[in-house]
């Protein structure tokens, strides 16, 4: 899958976003080493620090589904700019490895990271160890 495919994935799964309050909707399509896909989208709840991110959504999907080695994450929002994967959603894709290519799109141009570049000095398993 390129990774255009997995940006246009990534914003089908951004129309299911549950935004009432921030109208701010988020998509993700995680590549998984198998090939299979997985998207999420942001689920927002009055309670805010229940709401969960379209990045972690689409990770938490692989993981039931027992898909654990990861490829590459699009991301996409309904700004105008790119979106960036939050602190805490940038700690759970570091979990599962650095070497995940992290695509941050808007309109279909995209730019691609590693988690060392948008979480440097990470913090994962070999450190409690």
């Amino acid at each position: 899958m390129t990774f255009k495919e997995l940006v246009e994935k990534a914003y089908e799964a951004m129309e299911f976003a549950y935004t009432p309050y921030s109208k701010f909707n988020v998509g993700a399509a995680l590549l998984t080493k198998s090939g299979k896909v997985y998207t999420g989208c942001n689920v927002e709840i009055a309670s805010l620090g229940a709401t969960n991110c379209a990045e972690r959504t689409a990770i938490f999907k692989a993981i039931s589904e027992g898909e654990k080695v990861y490829t590459a994450i699009a991301v996409v929002s309904s700004s105008k700019d790119f979106t960036y994967p939050c602190g805490i959603c940038r700690q759970v894709i570091v979990e599962f490895g650095k070497d995940i290519d992290i695509i941050v799109a808007k309109d279909y141009d995209y730019e691609v990271y590693k988690i060392d570049e948008l979480l440097p000095h990470s913090f994962t398993g070999i450190d409690i160890k």
